[in-house]
């Protein structure tokens, strides 16, 4: 495979474009929030696996099994459920919402600039899923588990990008952000698909009327009772918290209602975005309220509740890690990701019209599919639901997913580290290039061609 950047070539289209002025601005600002996220993320972990191993070991597992709800309603839940199917559903809802605004106001509206990252996400899923299942092959239940090394956790490998890679191309970092958000989409088909057993339809008819009036509410905001979009969340809140709990109660894993009720928001760009709106649209207002809760809370509370666990010491952690669960995920998420999405991308290069970017080189890429393979929110939520909560391969799952993580992360800041020191001087080319309406000429060239 060459590493050295496309050759140009008549007639083709770019593989990984610059995108839009508006959209480059935009995907700097979420790098931005997603760092102190990413670091509460880590942090959340860090202090559950310290506590979990520590004299105080009961106690963080007494208060993660604590039960708090009301069993009638299906909802006598320990505080991890609480955690994994609730608060989880902030973070799914705010995947919906981006999906969302990529596919109707972002560039993924251009289904040339949609392919090749949907291409590369579902080959990013697909062999890492592949590599488990051939190392767990012949074991029912470990291979409950296929799903667990085929998400990529969004915040925090967008916190490690942006800390390490404020020189590197906008086109690499809008292809991981609309990488990962196409990869937790294809997650949660997955967690609806092979991870719910049973089916209450009564429940699941019943919770269509929450999210129609949702929908509906959504909508007609700024003329349903003279709402502002700032105060529409006031009503809409407690109607998506009926249609999640009726979903929960229906089978279907009750984050799968977050993405439900993202996709139900109106987007409209505003015009300091390139859109048509005279202000922010309401997808703009629920993503500035809701993504620090998502961020700084939601997240951070699951990893805490769910990255506990009892490592017993030296042995322990060797048993672990030799368990063929933990083998297949760490070989998926570090080895399996990377692979799937280059060849995903070298086939849509090799096979279509498309090329590579002029500014970026496959190597750029190899640090992308090294980021990707960093599998934590989702991940550790698919090995609960593959596993059971409590049970030793879900220890061992968890165990990998920590590590193949943390290896993924290492190797990927050393990389894209080395190849940001290389496209700072790019970067202070571009600034010169720079007309006095302040946007760079790339993206005027872009536009215009």
């Amino acid at each position: 495979m060459a590493t050295g950047p496309s050759v140009p070539r008549p007639g083709r289209r770019p593989l990984i474009g610059h995108g839009s002025y508006a959209e480059a601005l935009r995907i700097g600002e979420i790098l931005r929030k997603e760092t102190v996220g990413g670091m509460l993320l880590v942090a959340a972990a860090a202090a559950a696996i310290i506590w979990a191993n520590s004299p105080a070991a009961d106690s963080y597992f007494a208060l993660r099994d604590l039960k708090v709800g009301y069993e009638p309603w299906h909802l006598d839940l320990s505080l991890g459920a609480w955690a994994a199917d609730g608060l989880l559903a902030v973070f799914f809802f705010l995947v919906g919402l981006e999906l969302k605004r990529e596919i109707v106001a972002g560039d993924l509206r251009q289904v040339s600039k949609a392919i090749v990252p949907i291409a590369a996400a579902v080959g990013g899923v697909a062999v890492p899923a592949m590599i488990y299942a051939a190392v767990n092959w012949g074991d029912g239940e470990s291979l409950r588990g296929w799903a667990v090394p085929t998400a990529t956790d969004i915040a925090f490998a967008v916190a490690v990008l942006a800390v390490i890679g404020s020189h590197l191309p906008t086109a690499l970092r809008l292809f991981l952000l609309t990488l990962a958000v196409v990869d937790d989409l294809l997650a949660i088909a997955i967690i609806a698909v092979f991870y719910t057993s049973e089916i209450n339809i009564p429940a699941l008819l019943l919770t269509l009327v929450p999210v129609t009036v949702y929908a509906f509410l959504a909508q007609k905001y700024r003329r349903f009772f003279g709402l502002k979009p700032a105060a529409a969340w006031l009503i809409l809140l407690p109607i998506g918290v009926v249609a999640w709990a009726l979903l929960h109660a229906s089978g279907i894993h009750a984050t799968i209602a977050g993405v439900v009720l993202g996709f139900t928001i109106p987007v409209l760009r505003s015009k300091d975005s390139g859109g048509p709106a005279a202000g922010p649209g309401l997808a703009e207002i629920f993503e500035h309220r809701f993504r620090p809760v998502s961020a700084g809370f939601a997240v951070p509370v699951f990893a805490f509740f769910s990255a506990g666990v009892a490592l017993g010491g030296f042995q322990g952690l060797a048993s672990a890690l030799t368990d063929p669960v933990a083998l297949g995920i760490i070989a998926a998420l570090v080895l399996g990701k990377p692979v799937g999405i280059l060849t995903a991308t070298w086939l849509m290069a090799r096979f279509t019209r498309a090329r590579l970017d002029p500014s970026l080189r496959w190597v750029d890429l190899a640090g992308v599919g090294l980021l990707a393979g960093i599998g934590f929110t989702v991940s550790l939520l698919i090995a609960e639901l593959s596993f059971g909560l409590g049970e030793p391969a879900n220890d061992h799952a968890k165990v990998a997913i920590l590590t193949a993580s943390l290896s993924a992360a290492v190797l990927a800041a050393v990389l894209l580290g080395a190849r940001n020191r290389a496209y700072s001087r790019i970067e202070a080319e571009e600034r010169a290039d720079t007309d006095q309406d302040g946007i760079p000429d790339v993206y005027q060239q872009s536009s215009g061609s």
